[in-house]
């Protein structure tokens, strides 16, 4: 049996808990050592009105699905892959969803929304976030909605757990950081302690969504950073391995 790609490779996943067990997986059987720092916290909230009736309801992560799906009416549509496997796996049929892609773009360019003048659409998400997809539908004809199901939080460590952090960022144990979100990115920022905050510029930086990439070279030019081909967690560990010299061993600094 080959070695293990990642040889030990340490790899900081930002993603929300409950959500980083197939990502921890993968890096793990690509001989990795996921090491979990959630970035947000994904809080429920009520929702204290009755949406009504509506012609197609978008699902915009798997959070919303969790959370919103008896909100659920008319054709549903998924933002992405992970939020149309969400779907399905609570036993409901996908209507649309990208063809490639997980985003507001790639969902606009479907055939579905090239039309949707009079429609109500219903957009079901957590408190904030991108405000694009409803204004390009409104723009479009459409009459458009919010069901808020869920709101981020910045989570709160102990003085312990950021000082482990930092050492073993400082011994070089942690040698790529997966962050899926604009969002994480800056939470990730604000958590992380001035030693560990200008050690990440110096580490390669994987994300599937090229906002993340984008807005990583902006606050940190010439970060190594590398964009995945998708969300799924074989694609976060061949960019992981494209983004870091995986093959060499590691050794303590």
């Amino acid at each position: 049996m080959p070695d293990p790609f990642l040889d030990g490779l340490g790899v900081l996943v930002t993603r929300p808990r409950g959500q980083s067990s197939g990502l921890v997986a993968a890096i793990e059987a690509a001989g990795g050592e996921a090491i979990l720092f959630p970035v947000l916290d994904i809080v429920a909230r009520n929702v204290d009105t009755n949406p009504g009736k509506a012609d197609l309801t978008i699902f915009i992560s798997g959070n919303a699905v969790e959370h919103g799906l008896r909100y659920a009416e008319g054709r549903l549509v998924a933002i992405g892959p992970a939020t149309r496997a969400a779907i399905e796996a609570a036993g409901r049929e996908v209507d649309v969803s990208p063809a490639s892609g997980f985003d507001t773009e790639h969902l606009l360019e479907e055939q579905a929304f090239a039309d949707v003048r009079d429609l109500k659409v219903r957009i079901v998400r957590g408190v904030g976030g991108r405000e694009k997809l409803a204004r390009e539908l409104t723009a479009r004809g459409a009459e458009v909605e919010y069901v808020e199901v869920y709101e981020r939080k910045l989570p709160t460590y102990t003085a312990n757990v950021l000082a482990d952090v930092e050492s073993r960022w400082r011994r070089g144990e942690i040698g790529a950081v997966v962050v899926m979100s604009v969002e994480s990115l800056q939470n990730l920022a604000a958590l992380l302690p001035d030693a560990s905050a200008a050690m990440l510029p110096k580490t390669p930086l994987v994300s599937p969504a090229a906002r993340v990439i984008k807005e990583t070279l902006v606050d940190y030019p010439g970060c190594p950073a590398v964009l995945a081909a998708g969300t799924h967690p074989g694609d976060i560990v061949d960019a992981i391995l494209a983004a870091s010299d995986s093959r060499t061993p590691r050794t303590n600094q």
